[in-house]
């Protein structure tokens, strides 16, 4: 604990929300390898905007959430949220979100080493069986082919 913690705490420290946690495992899959493209993030809020999830979101409360979770990810590192995001995330939407990280690791042809492990990870938290993640992962192959 820093000298000054008790006194301005750690900045948005709050419970995360469904819709954070599901947000959180995706733009850790963008950010695995270091970086976020603006591709990468275009593909995040294309996603997130056609979910049930965030009806009626405005682009204000889009914009607030990826800043936090961006913060996060600085201060915490990728690992960290995404084990904070995994615990918070309700069970019916474990395959959901790994099937969508998938699919944006894959937007772009190219896996990197660093995504490939995010990957395993996010499977192995979110308890997703290995048939299971092999099934989504070639499906998301298919779907990003052309």
């Amino acid at each position: 604990m820093g000298l000054f913690d008790s006194i301005f705490g750690e900045r948005g420290q709050r419970e995360l929300t469904k819709q954070e946690a599901f947000a959180g495992i995706l733009m850790g899959a963008i950010a695995s390898d270091g970086h976020i493209s603006s591709e990468e993030a275009q593909g995040l809020c294309t996603i997130l905007s056609r979910m049930k999830l965030y009806d009626n979101w405005t682009e204000e409360k889009f914009n607030n959430m990826l800043n936090r979770l961006l913060g996060m990810i600085k201060r915490q590192g990728v690992e960290s949220v995404l084990r904070a995001c995994a615990q918070v995330l309700p069970e019916r939407l474990h395959e959901t979100a790994f099937a969508n990280a998938c699919d944006l690791v894959l937007a772009d042809g190219v896996v990197e080493e660093e995504e490939k492990e995010y990957l395993n990870q996010l499977q192995q938290i979110l308890g997703i069986s290995g048939d299971q993640a092999i099934t989504i992962v070639e499906v998301m192959i298919i779907k990003n082919r052309g």
